[in-house]
């Protein structure tokens, strides 16, 4: 490169904001290429992450639809197949991201994702709607895994500076989860009560097509620094070692019994799957995960944290919503707003997010305190009641929405600018399969303990609600005063444990996260200097 070229490639790096890609001295995408990949990125991914949630604010609707007396009994499918399938293939788009580059499986999973979203679209009873929420799924597992690797290469930070990985847009990518975690409910009851639940898979067309162009236009990436392989063996093991633990914390104790030879059979073959891919990545030449990534101080107590998590935040959200409308009667649209004031506290905390690290100094006391906060508050959502004041529990939603606007960027950040460059995709895949499996279970678990408390609880006095121990929600509207006051008060309690469950496991990663081996802002600084 010249002179000049090495002065402007020098200036570009010192300005703040997006920075022109450079192949060593060959340009590849200037600042505004950049902007406007970027942009694409994060609608892609906000879209995928749009969709975990939307079903949460129009889920209670569609089981009115489709199957308004067994529907909460399946309703929990409507997301634990998305979050299965999204889990399952994200440690091979990882891979596939290092090995042929971002750009081809990011264009490959949005198709995919399209196409998903078009058939949820006219999906006619719930089992269409649950398969083609696979598909979408499928899609999404990767658009977001992927997603978040282009913005890890296109503003890729320091690893020791903190700060400035903080006010970076790969944080602001991060924290876009958040967002799509709290504004997926708002969007939701809007378009679900201002047209109908279709609609909230139809608006991804357009939005994900503007994203497909931009990126199959624009996106150009330096080369891989070396060839690598595609471990599809290893990716079939954990698949299969995660589609089994799913199974078994669905099914177990509601439609097989815990001793029945299908739930053994799936816990045989689940130990069997994951002690083989446990082998596959110590002897194969090029792992899926590779032991050098495994070495990883950070990368390891990342993994459970980041499980753990997304355990306890499938309860905490996603009940909300249930306990707005089921249990108090709001619109779509009105509980959403619920949720929108976690996105309020989100954007605060993207806002304040460098000052808070300084008054923490290191990033594990942030998480540790993060957690805590999170923890008051579900365990003050296990106390709601028939008449609870909405303003309260928007108040701790908007909380709960700056606690999480400090763990899921700086998270993933941390990890990211603390391994190599060319396991930039398997580290970052591996973060959202954990969080994904984790949330899957969450799905599958407190299913559980839902139905379970509604079979021990809901007696006759809920009249025709009570359908055999099951709630039907297609009749509440029509039943006698005292019968829905029993129907949608049991409905509360069966939530109120949801939430105290939920409050202690969030504090297991703040436990973990003290084990986390950082430098201080001081001793960083010093060794700048």
């Amino acid at each position: 490169m010249t002179q000049l070229g090495l002065e402007e490639q020098d200036a570009a790096d010192k300005q703040q904001g997006p920075k022109p890609i450079y192949d060593g001295e060959r340009l590849l995408m200037g600042k505004h290429q950049v902007i406007l990949v970027s942009l694409a990125c994060l609608t892609s991914l906000l879209l995928a992450l749009l969709d975990i949630n939307i079903v949460s604010a129009v889920s209670w609707k569609m089981v009115g639809d489709l199957d308004p007396v067994h529907g909460i009994s399946r309703l929990p499918w409507l997301t634990t197949c998305y979050a299965l399938a999204d889990c399952i293939v994200v440690p091979l788009y990882g891979k596939l991201a290092d090995v042929h580059g971002p750009k081809p499986v990011f264009l490959f999973s949005l198709g995919t994702f399209l196409i998903g979203s078009c058939l949820c679209g006219v999906a006619q009873d719930m089992t269409q709607l649950i398969v083609f929420r696979t598909v979408q799924g499928i899609g999404a597992g990767g658009l977001t895994a992927v997603a978040l690797i282009i913005m890890g290469v296109l503003f890729r930070s320091d690893k020791d500076d903190l700060e400035g990985a903080t006010s970076s847009k790969t944080a602001f990518g991060a924290v876009m989860f958040g967002v799509g975690l709290a504004l997926g409910p708002t969007l939701g009851g809007l378009v679900s009560d201002s047209l109908n639940w279709r609609w909230v898979f139809y608006i991804n067309v357009p939005l994900g097509l503007l994203a497909f162009a931009v990126i199959a236009t624009m996106l150009r990436l330096p080369a891989q620094t070396r060839r690598r392989k595609v471990d599809f063996l290893g990716a079939a093991l954990i698949a299969g070692a995660a589609a089994s633990a799913l199974l078994i914390a669905d099914w177990g104790g509601k439609r097989y019994a815990w001793d029945s030879t299908a739930i053994i059979l799936l816990a045989v073959a689940g130990v069997v799957l994951l002690a083989g891919f446990i082998r596959r990545i110590t002897t194969a030449r090029e792992p899926l995960i590779s032991l050098a990534l495994l070495r990883n101080p950070m990368f390891r107590i990342m993994m459970p944290i980041s499980l753990i998590g997304g355990l306890a935040l499938a309860g905490g959200l996603f009940y909300v919503g249930g306990y707005a409308q089921i249990g108090r009667g709001l619109s779509p649209t009105r509980a959403g707003l619920l949720t929108l004031c976690m996105a309020c506290g989100l954007i605060f905390s993207a806002l304040v997010g460098r000052w808070i690290i300084r008054l923490f100094g290191k990033f594990k006391y942030l998480l540790t305190a993060s957690g805590i906060i999170q923890s008051a508050v579900l365990f003050c959502f296990s106390g709601l009641g028939d008449h609870t004041s909405f303003v309260l529990i928007g108040a701790g939603m908007a909380v709960i929405g700056v606690a999480l606007g400090q763990t899921l960027g700086l998270a993933l950040l941390f990890t990211q600018n603390n391994v190599e460059l060319d396991d930039i995709g398997i580290a970052t895949t591996s973060l959202r399969f954990s969080q994904q499996l984790g949330t899957a279970f969450g799905f599958a678990f407190f299913s559980t303990v839902v139905t379970r408390f509604l079979a021990a609880h809901l007696t006759g006095r809920a009249g025709a609600a009570n359908v055999n121990g099951e709630l039907d929600t297609g009749v509440l509207a029509t039943l006698t005063p005292d019968q829905h006051q029993a129907a949608v008060h049991t409905f509360i309690q069966a939530t109120n444990w949801v939430f105290l469950i939920s409050a202690f496991l969030v504090l297991i990663p703040s436990v973990l996260s003290l084990f986390i081996k950082e430098r201080s802002q001081a001793e960083m600084a010093a060794a700048r200097s």
